[in-house]
């Protein structure tokens, strides 16, 4: 997907101009999801 319509779809979400809202939320929502993982995974590491 091109940058240019990554903005497109990112347009009606922002109100500013460029992707700014929409590109926090998926930076958020990566970082929680990275979270998720590691801690899944550190869980399932154990020895119990």
């Amino acid at each position: 997907m091109s940058t240019a319509a990554l903005v497109s779809l990112a347009a009606p979400i922002s109100g500013e101009n460029g992707p700014g809202l929409f590109l926090r939320i998926i930076l958020i929502a990566s970082f929680v999801g990275v979270g998720l993982l590691a801690w899944i995974l550190l869980r399932a590491g154990r020895n119990n």
